[in-house]
C-alpha cells in the first residue's frame, strides 16, 4: 500500500457501496465441510510458546522504556532535540506496549473460547491471569462475549456496539424529513467529533464493563459486568463472576505494591499509559469488526447464525504487526465467528478454505485502519426503527447500501433456519 492510500477507501469497500444487498442463504454445513479437520486441533504447547514469545516482547518493550533517558542522552543533540526525541520515544513505547497489552488480551480472548488447549482448566487459568493483568474481568467478559457470538448483529440479542435508532435522536419520520432536519440534530464540529472519538477509544471498553455503555438496551440502566447478580449472567455463573473479581483485586494489590515501591510516576509511565493505549487499539479492532456502512443488522425474522457471522469484516489492521501482536483477531475475524474454538494460528488457513464457499459474502476491507475508523465513526450514525434488514445511515439520513427487495422476493424472502446450529460451532 502506498502512503497516500491509507487515507483512501479500499477497493473491496468501494465494490460494496451502492450494490443492492441480497441476504445470504448459506448454511453452516456448507461452511463446515470446507474446513480441513486438522485445523480444529489445539496444541497447549504451541499456545504456551506463543505466549512465552509475547511475554518476551512485552518485557523488551519495558526494558526499552527503562533506558529511554540513556538512549536519548547517548545520541547527543541540542536540549530541544533531546526533549523532542524523548517525547517520541515515550509515545512510541506507550503505543507499542499498548499493542502488546492488547495482544495479552487477545490471547486471553482465545482462552475464553477454549481455543488454546483441550483442557478447560488450562484455558481458564491462562484467561484469568492474562485478562486480570490488563484489568479485564475474564469470566464476566467471557459470558457476554459468548452471547455476542451466538447473536452477532441481532438487534434483539447482540451484546455490544448497539446502534442508535431514528427514535433515539428524535428525528422526523424518514418519509418527510429533509436534509436540514438531519443537519440541525446531528451536525457537530470536527473538534467535538474528535473528542467523542477519543473518549470512546480510550474509555469506552471500561465504561461498557462498568455500566453497559453501548450494550444492548434490553438490560436495565447501569447493568455491570462486575456485579454477580447482574442480568447479564445466569445464576449458575455467579461464582465465576466472583472469581473474576477476586483476580482483579489481586492485580490491584500488585499494582498498589508497585506504586508504593516505585511511585505513581513509574506506574503511570510503564503500565497505565500503555494500558490506555491498549484500550484504544482494542476498541478500534472490535468496533471495526462489525460496524461499517456496508454491513447489515438483522431483526429476528431475518437473522440466522450464518447471516450474523457473515456480518463481519476482515481487515489487515497494521499489517504484519497486527498479525504478530494481535494474533489474527482482525485479519481473520470472520472465520473466527464461524469456528471460535479453532486456535488463532490456524485461522488464516480457515479463511483461505471458506472464502470460495462464501464468495461475495466474504467481507474484506483494505482501507487504512485509521481512515476506516473515522469513516465508520462519522457515517455509522443511526438505523431505522422499522425494517428487518438494516444498514447504518449517515448524518444526512442516507444509507450507502440498500436491500434488493426484488431479488430477496425471488429467493422467497425466507432465511435459512439456523436455530440451534450455532452450538455446533461455539461449544
Amino acid at each position: 500500500m502506498l502512503w497516500y492510500q491509507i487515507f483512501s477507501d479500499g477497493v473491496e469497500y468501494e465494490a460494496r457501496v451502492g450494490k443492492p444487498f441480497v441476504p445470504p442463504d448459506l448454511t453452516i454445513k456448507q461452511v463446515w465441510e470446507a474446513v480441513p479437520k486438522h485445523l480444529f486441533k489445539k496444541s497447549t504447547t504451541k499456545s504456551l510458546l506463543y505466549l512465552a514469545r509475547h511475554l518476551l516482547i512485552t518485557y523488551l518493550f519495558y526494558v526499552f522504556a527503562q533506558n529511554i533517558d540513556l538512549i536519548v542522552s547517548s545520541l547527543g543533540g541540542t536540549p530541544l532535540a533531546r526533549q523532542v526525541l524523548k517525547a517520541v520515544c515515550w509515545m512510541g513505547y506507550w503505543s507499542f506496549q499498548g499493542f502488546a497489552f492488547a495482544g495479552l488480551w487477545c490471547i486471553g480472548h482465545d482462552a475464553g473460547h477454549g481455543a488454546l488447549s483441550d483442557y478447560g482448566i488450562v484455558n481458564d487459568i491462562l484467561g484469568l491471569v492474562l485478562h486480570a493483568s490488563v484489568l479485564t474481568p475474564y469470566h464476566a467478559w467471557r459470558f457476554t462475549h459468548r452471547a455476542h457470538h451466538k447473536a452477532t448483529q441481532s438487534l434483539e440479542r447482540d451484546e455490544t456496539f448497539m446502534p442508535f435508532t431514528r427514535k433515539d435522536f428524535k428525528l422526523p419520520d424518514g418519509k418527510v424529513a429533509v436534509r436540514m432536519d438531519y443537519t440541525e440534530i446531528l451536525e457537530e464540529t470536527p473538534a467535538f467529533t474528535l473528542f467523542r472519538l477519543f473518549v470512546r477509544q480510550f474509555f469506552g471498553f471500561q465504561l461498557y464493563l462498568l455500566h453497559n455503555r453501548k450494550g444492548n438496551r434490553r438490560y436495565p440502566a447501569y447493568t455491570s459486568h462486575y456485579r454477580p447478580s447482574s442480568q447479564l449472567f445466569k445464576p449458575s455463573e455467579r461464582s465465576a463472576i466472583i472469581l473474576s473479581n477476586i483476580s482483579l483485586l489481586v492485580m490491584y494489590t500488585l499494582l498498589s505494591m508497585y506504586i508504593k515501591s516505585h511511585g505513581w510516576n513509574s506506574a503511570m509511565k510503564y503500565y497505565f499509559m500503555p494500558w490506555f493505549f491498549q484500550h484504544n487499539w482494542m476498541v478500534m479492532f472490535t468496533y471495526l469488526q462489525h460496524s461499517d456502512p456496508t454491513i447489515p443488522y438483522y431483526r429476528k425474522s431475518e437473522w440466522t447464525f450464518v447471516r450474523g457471522a457473515l456480518a463481519t469484516v476482515d481487515r489487515p489492521v497494521f499489517g504484519w504487526l497486527g498479525r504478530v501482536l494481535l494474533y489474527n483477531i482482525a485479519s481473520d475475524h470472520l472465520a473466527h465467528h464461524f469456528f471460535s474454538t479453532i486456535p488463532f494460528y490456524n485461522l488464516p488457513e480457515v479463511t483461505k478454505a471458506i472464502k470460495p464457499v462464501l464468495g461475495e459474502y466474504y467481507n474484506y476491507d483494505s482501507t487504512g485502519v485509521l481512515a476506516a475508523l473515522w469513516r465508520s465513526f462519522t457515517q455509522c450514525v443511526f438505523i431505522e426503527d422499522e425494517g428487518e434488514i438494516l444498514f447504518y445511515k449517515n448524518r444526512a439520513g442516507e444509507a450507502i447500501v440498500d436491500v434488493d427487495e426484488k431479488l430477496k422476493a425471488n429467493r422467497n424472502g425466507k432465511p435459512v433456519d439456523g436455530t440451534g446450529q450455532e452450538e455446533m460451532i461455539i461449544d
